[in-house]
């Protein structure tokens, strides 16, 4: 059976007190679930308090971006390693929001893919089509462009120690959602493009859906056969919310 995900990424949202509030939260909320994980991507300065928290607990934990770079004169980077002394076990690369806001191209995502695996991190890989991109019929290239940059930088049998979140960038923080339907045939895709090099791991990869989860459409989401779990962004600052979308992951 596949390993299952749901992953809160907190964005730049927070606070000390908020953070200690929602993490007490969800320490006593989530139930363990065979096959299932749980971890949350908090911003940097907070990843010592978030390492503090949920030491011991059943609540991984990670970042939300990393460099391609190890070490050296890069002000404002935080590397694999720096990440890894706090405890990381996720690194986000590739969030829509970084390809957008911050013009990280293919060749850069598939590199802070390569420097996460090379410090011990687990990346969590996003891919995804805009707006425009679908209604011109672009997703499938789209995806398998942004696919194709990663395993040209690493061997597809990197993808056995990552997670795969696919992204409808046109379904986050719009109002517009994507059917189960829709969010299942691009998961179906990537899973059958990854099987055409190697089928045992296209099998056994974790997929998760990102994009504008909700405690509400969750349960249809999940029930879909090649959604493993899902990468929340909104909903993982409610603990009530994120609490009632990690149940509806359960399998």
């Amino acid at each position: 059976m596949r390993a299952r995900l749901v992953a809160g990424n907190w964005k730049m949202h927070g606070s000390l007190a908020a953070n200690a509030r929602l993490l007490d939260a969800l320490k006593a909320g989530l139930e363990q679930a065979e096959g299932l994980g749980y971890a949350v991507c908090a911003p940097f300065p907070y990843l010592a308090q978030v390492s503090q928290a949920l030491s011991g607990s059943r609540i991984a934990w990670g970042a939300q971006n990393v460099s391609e770079h190890d070490s050296g004169a890069y002000t404002g980077e935080v590397s694999g390693a720096m990440l890894k002394e706090f405890g990381c076990r996720f690194a986000i690369v590739g969030h829509s929001e970084r390809r957008g806001l911050y013009g990280e191209g293919d060749s850069t995502v598939a590199a802070k893919f390569v420097a996460a695996r090379r410090a011990g991190l687990m990346p969590i890989l996003c891919i995804g089509e805009t707006l425009e991109q679908r209604e011109r019929g672009e997703t499938e290239n789209v995806v398998s462009r942004q696919l194709d940059a990663v395993l040209a930088a690493a061997e597809i049998a990197a993808l056995a120690d990552a997670v795969l979140a696919y992204e409808p960038v046109w379904a986050i923080g719009t109002g517009r959602n994507a059917t189960p339907q829709q969010a299942q045939d691009v998961h179906a895709f990537i899973r059958a493009r990854l099987g055409a090099s190697d089928r045992a791991l296209a099998a056994n990869v974790t997929i998760l859906y990102g994009g504008s989860v909700k405690p509400n459409n969750a349960p249809e989401l999940f029930a879909m056969p090649d959604v493993d779990g899902g990468l929340i962004g909104g909903a993982s600052l409610a603990a009530k919310d994120f609490i009632a979308i990690c149940a509806a992951a359960r399998r």
